[in-house]
């Protein structure tokens, strides 16, 4: 899908003689600079990006009045202060030292905001309007400030500073920059036309994204089904794994769009629990892993409000409402209901940092409309899945049926031969070796119907035990290692971790993993999940160790998945640490993941 060209029927022509009208009858030396205006209002015109627009106008601005500094500043959507500001002139080593940038509440850019009139100024230190410079900028004294209207409408002003050569802004500069300004209205509407043009059509191709990731991603959840997995599966519960790694996958996806559209800092989805809260099931930001499983309380009002079906916009670091710690780290926030036919399926939000413009109320529409097709596409995702876990489910009870009514009946009629022929012979090896099928039969009987009732059980009756994911996750490691690590359990690792240890031990182990494929050109690869283990100061723990014998962690190599361990395990009150593996005189690396049950 391409964005639209903006529709902009004045060609230069006409833009020329529509300025020179308006400049008939002025002084001579004002016309003798209409070329000069001429040219300003072509360059200004000239490119359909917002930004770089303004910054053509600024630097136009300044030629036309032989000005030294130039600025442009965005109104809000208040109406009372700045969201943007362009300069020209000022050096980016100066702006640094400078910092924030002006808010245009006060002084005289507040006054240009409440008053939008053209101001000119002999000495705007000596206005009693000014409100002073921050430390580090640049002495002004000389002062023309000019509004720019959209359709209409402020869209902000336009201001020079410091005319060469010492001298005043004239009534000629200020005619002059008050016609730019009209050109310049034009050439922003254009822009902002062509800009929000593409940003719908951003929007729209992610919300194509999620579906498509979301709607085709069964053709794999069948290959998943197949080869190790599928006798992984009969006896640990690994349709319902495959479920709820499925919906994690899902929920994934929602969040890495939703951050990307949004330019925001971080995606983050949550779900309802059953005691009224949300829970963060899934993060797009590497700095935020060790959240998962966190929880909102059901007593919060905004929880409330979202689970009631309301968006909720706000400024994650001053609102008061939110007493989480992760609220610290960021400033504007959309957080958006995901509701589809009147059901509430959770939350995405979507956080800017500290200091970053708030979201426009274009950028919130399209927020919304994003999380509803979210919803719908999550549904329509899961709907699909029911039906084909559903066929499995069918699949499974006819092979169920015939292993029982075919198998089995025949099994059992071969041993009730066997035991026949058994007392029918009197050579005692015969006798022996004949009892040892019998019982092997039996064995096989008894396995058989340990499977058949695995087979039968449902998706609510299937746990899906640490256990089971640790399996899944070593599995699903082999594809890529081109071998299957070896694994070891101990203690009671079902009933000893709980849910939130669980859930960031298999993190762990997912990113160990995965580290140890990408980077350590290991041939040999043990995990084990010891559920008996104690940290050093006794408490009873889960140690997870992943041990390679490969190249080891090189010298100045990066470490950022090491301290992404690190922080998950430090924030359950554990630890995680590194040391020698498996290969000769300690070569390798060992991972050791540890936490508090």
């Amino acid at each position: 899908m391409t964005a639209p060209e903006p529709d902009d029927t004045r060609d230069d022509a006409a833009r020329e003689a529509d300025a020179a009208r308006r400049l008939q009858g002025l002084s001579t030396e004002l016309t003798a600079r209409v070329p000069q205006l001429l040219e300003a209002m072509r360059s200004v015109g000239t490119g359909l990006d917002l930004h770089s627009t303004l910054d053509r106008i600024c630097e136009t601005a300044a030629r036309l009045a032989d000005a030294r500094y130039a600025a442009l500043g965005v109104v809000d959507e208040t109406g009372d202060g700045l969201s943007d500001f362009v300069t020209y002139g000022v050096g980016e080593d100066v702006a640094r030292r400078i910092g924030r940038r002006p808010d245009g509440r006060s002084g005289l850019l507040g006054e240009l905001i409440q008053h939008p009139e053209p101001l000119r100024l002999a000495d705007l230190s000596a206005d009693p309007r000014a409100a002073g410079f921050p430390p580090h900028h640049p002495p002004m004294r000389t002062f023309l400030g000019v509004p720019i209207r959209v359709q209409g409408e402020i869209f902000g002003n336009l201001y020079l500073c410091e005319k060469h050569g010492g001298g005043e802004f004239t009534d000629h500069d200020q005619h002059l920059v008050r016609v730019l300004a009209t050109e310049a209205g034009l050439a922003i509407g254009n822009a902002r036309l062509y800009e929000a043009a593409r940003q719908r059509e951003r929007w729209i191709d992610g919300s194509v994204a999620v579906t498509t990731a979301l709607l085709s991603g069964t053709e794999a959840d069948h290959s998943d089904r197949t080869g190790d997995r599928t006798g992984e599966g009969t006896g640990e519960g690994t349709d319902h794994t495959d479920y709820a790694e499925h919906a994690h996958h899902a929920l994934t996806v929602v969040a890495e769009q939703a951050r990307k559209l949004a330019d925001s800092a971080a995606g983050i989805v949550l779900l309802p629990t059953s005691d009224g809260g949300l829970e963060i099931v899934a993060v797009s930001s590497r700095t935020l892993d060790s959240y998962l499983g966190a929880r909102v309380s059901a007593e919060s009002t905004i929880a409330a409000k979202l689970l009631a079906g309301e968006s909720v916009y706000l400024d994650a670091r001053t609102d008061p409402r939110l007493t989480s710690p992760l609220s610290a780290h960021y400033g504007p926030s959309m957080l958006l209901p995901l509701h589809s036919d009147g059901r509430v399926l959770g939350v995405l939000v979507t956080p800017r940092a500290v200091g970053a413009r708030p979201f426009t109320e274009s950028e919130r529409t399209l927020g919304t409309q994003f999380a509803s097709q979210a919803a719908l596409a999550l549904m329509m995702a899961e709907a699909q899945r029911d039906r084909e876990r559903l066929a499995v489910f069918e699949d499974r009870d006819r092979i169920a049926r015939d292993l029982h009514d075919l198998v089995i009946q025949r099994l059992f009629a071969a041993g009730m031969m066997l035991e026949t022929a058994q007392r029918q012979s009197d050579v005692p090896e015969v006798r022996t070796g004949v009892g040892k099928a019998v019982d092997e039969l039996d064995v096989t009987i008894q396995e058989i119907r340990t499977a058949i009732f695995a087979l039968q059980q449902g998706p609510a009756e299937a746990p899906s035990t640490l256990r089971t994911r640790v399996l899944r996750e070593i599995n699903m490691a082999a594809v890529p290692l081109g071998f299957k690590p070896t694994h070891r359990f101990v203690g009671g690792v079902d009933s000893a971790v709980g849910e939130l240890t669980g859930k960031n031990l298999i993190a762990a182990l997912r990113e160990a993993l995965s580290n140890t494929f990408r980077h350590a050109r290991a041939s040999r690869i043990e995990v084990t999940v010891d559920a008996s283990a104690e940290l050093p100061d006794g408490t009873p723990a889960v140690r997870l160790s992943v041990a390679d014998d490969g190249v080891g962690i090189p010298e100045g190599g990066r470490r950022s998945g090491l301290r992404n361990l690190r922080r998950r395990a430090e924030s359950l009150g554990g630890s995680s640490e590194v040391g020698p593996g498996l290969g000769e005189d300690g070569g390798g690396t060992t991972v050791i993941w540890q936490a508090p049950l």
